[in-house]
């Protein structure tokens, strides 16, 4: 059985399973679920804990199933919580989760969480994950995507007794605070709790709170409270240069570089785009239909809605220009100079990932127009 973490407080109202596992790599959210059902298993009688964290391929299995198999002196009932940072529980481990799952059915004394990271296809097709499923409740994180930040913010603020300020500059306030953590949800949900020290509810209808009492959040306190804890990851990069968002894209690969990524994954990832663009164009040229285009060249989900949506923009010369200038940006991050590109890894990388940024942000022409000219982001690249 499955539900959606938005779904737990109700189903843990209506009573607790013997069996959880909590799946994501959301550690907030995940750890949040997590809190939710200690708290319903301590009202409920549970007070006694065990905890197991599997390290490594020659962890002793025997230790978990004799836990969850004994019975207190000082406690009828027992949370016993098994956690598999790798998702990858091995041989003995695959058997031992297979036992728990199906044990408790038996005992109504046992309450068993198995926490795990996000898991692939593979692993959601093992066995093990096939009798958790079945014998238990799974609860998988999904990561909070950038376009459903600013929701997310705006609901934890409200939860607090706090909101922005209606209207535009309600918004302009929470997409400043999504760039600010975006793809750093233990820093936002601080940021978050610091703003409820700083500007706690009033007790009365004042100043700097609305009719129902809420403290109302302008885009100077924000601005003024909240640090820029952002992290970037580097694949996410892609999806900022082919959404034609060039201000995101400098954002993402300054945090980056700040971070201490490598160049060459960056230029990696910029350089494997323009191959796939060019690979995709190529076999439409040859008549393959572009859903078939993509599929061969495995571009899925939100790629594959960016690749439709980019490729009628792409003519053959903007690819091949693309494609020289990666050629020349892969040697400029392994230390080789070229008099026409700034020596600094990182600022041809900012030049090269707005060059594609600004062909992929072009209008389709009408028939018979002319495509304006590609603008040249050069103040990164001097």
């Amino acid at each position: 059985m499955q539900i959606a973490p938005p779904q737990l407080a109700a189903h843990l109202q209506r009573g607790l399973k013997s069996l959880y596992t909590l799946c994501g790599d959301e550690l907030l959210l995940r750890q949040e679920a997590l809190d939710a059902i200690r708290a319903t298993a301590r009202r409920q009688g549970y007070t006694e804990r065990s905890s197991h964290t599997v390290a490594g391929a020659h962890f002793d299995w025997s230790e978990v199933l004799a836990a969850g198999g004994s019975l207190s002196l000082f406690a009828d009932k027992q949370l016993l919580e098994v956690h598999i940072p790798s998702g990858k529980p091995g041989k003995d481990g695959s058997g031992a989760l297979q036992q728990l799952a199906q044990a408790a059915q038996a005992n109504d004394a046992l309450l068993t969480v198995v926490l795990l990271p996000r898991m692939d296809k593979a692993s959601k097709a093992a066995a093990w994950f096939a009798a958790l499923e079945s014998f238990g409740v799974v609860v998988e994180v999904q990561p909070i995507e950038r376009q459903a930040l600013p929701q997310w913010i705006a609901q934890r603020l409200a939860a607090n007794g706090q909101r922005v300020e209606p209207g535009e500059a309600g918004q302009r306030t929470l997409q400043f605070f999504a760039d600010r953590v975006e793809g750093n949800l233990l820093a936002a949900h601080q940021e978050i709790q610091k703003l409820a020290l700083l500007y706690p509810i009033a007790s009365a209808p004042a100043l700097g709170t609305d009719a129902a009492g809420a403290s109302v959040l302008t885009y100077a306190q924000v601005e003024s409270a909240v640090l820029n804890v952002a992290r970037y990851d580097v694949f996410k990069l892609s999806e900022a240069v082919l959404g034609g968002k060039p201000l995101r894209v400098q954002r993402m690969l300054d945090g980056l570089q700040a971070e201490g990524e490598a160049e060459v994954l960056v230029h990696y990832t910029l350089a494997e785009d323009i191959r796939a663009l060019t690979r995709v164009k190529l076999a439409m040229a040859q008549g393959r239909p572009l859903p078939m285009a993509l599929r061969e060249q495995r571009i899925w989900g939100v790629r594959e809605r960016l690749f439709e949506r980019v490729l009628p923009r792409l003519s053959d010369a903007n690819l091949a220009r693309l494609l020289q200038d990666a050629h020349v940006v892969d040697g400029i991050v392994k230390g080789l100079k070229h008099p026409d590109w700034p020596s600094s890894g990182w600022n041809a990388l900012h030049r090269l990932a707005l060059a594609l940024c600004a062909v992929c942000a072009e209008r389709v022409p009408a028939a018979g127009g002319q495509r304006g000219a590609n603008p040249q982001p050069a103040a990164r690249a001097q």
